[in-house]
């Protein structure tokens, strides 16, 4: 059967001279692996800017049930972005976004509300005229709640520690090393409360932004099993600076 919907591309990969796989997560079903034909042939019937990654896209695909790969029918734009393809921090933020997801979602079920958080972000990414330097870490903070780990409690003079390996803000110093101290955990819960278009405003040194990186990805493998080493943060760190 044929399904329409909408997506946000992934990953795109070569399958055969003239056709791609990609990977996008859509709304109706989740993650999803399609080949495209003819996006590598000299009259391409599908622009391959259409399937770089952070792309919203509007697709009609064949669905077959315990199918792992299936073909699309029809792609067209849903979200043409003006600012990312043009702006290399913006395109490291959003790169960066996609790795984190790509390695967060588990499972091919529907998820409408992670999908709207997704597009949201990248929307936002290419929108904004706000600083994006936090951006990353906001997204990070929030996609938790989506992947089922949300933080928990409150930070405040008296849990003034965030124990990585619970997800919750804590009084005591936890046994093992996986802990925010007062500082960064102040500044975590700053990013939690904080809407994505005034995380701007949560002050960071560079120092302090890297080592805040470090921790939640920490925090994504401490609590996502088989999460896979994310490389793109190391160019993002490089680019933001």
């Amino acid at each position: 059967m044929l399904i329409k919907t909408l997506g946000i591309v992934f990953k795109s990969k070569k399958y055969s001279e003239t056709s791609v796989i990609v990977d996008v997560f859509t709304e109706e079903k989740g993650m999803r692996s399609y080949i495209v034909s003819g996006v590598r042939s000299q009259r391409p019937t599908v622009s391959a800017g259409l399937l770089q990654p952070m792309t919203p896209v509007e697709l009609v695909a064949y669905e077959k049930d315990g199918a792992d790969l299936t073909r699309l029918k029809e792609v067209k734009p849903y979200q043409v972005f003006q600012a990312i393809p043009f702006d290399i921090r913006r395109s490291s933020v959003g790169l960066f976004m996609i790795e984190v997801a790509r390695n967060g979602i588990q499972g091919h079920e529907a998820q409408p509300a992670l999908f709207d958080f997704l597009l949201r972000n990248f929307i936002y990414l290419d929108e904004t005229h706000h600083s994006i330097a936090n951006l990353h870490l906001h997204f990070m903070v929030h996609l938790a709640e989506h992947l089922g780990f949300m933080p928990g409690g409150d930070y405040s003079a008296e849990t003034p520690i965030f124990d990585l390996e619970e997800g919750v803000f804590t009084d005591l110093k936890p046994s093992h090393q996986h802990w925010l101290s007062q500082l960064p955990a102040g500044k975590f819960y700053q990013l939690l409360m904080l809407p994505m278009d005034q995380c701007q405003e949560v002050l960071f040194d560079r120092e302090e932004r890297r080592n805040l990186l470090k921790s939640l990805l920490n925090y994504y493998r401490l609590h996502i099993e088989n999460f896979q080493n994310v490389h793109s943060h190391e160019i993002l760190e490089e680019v933001l600076a």
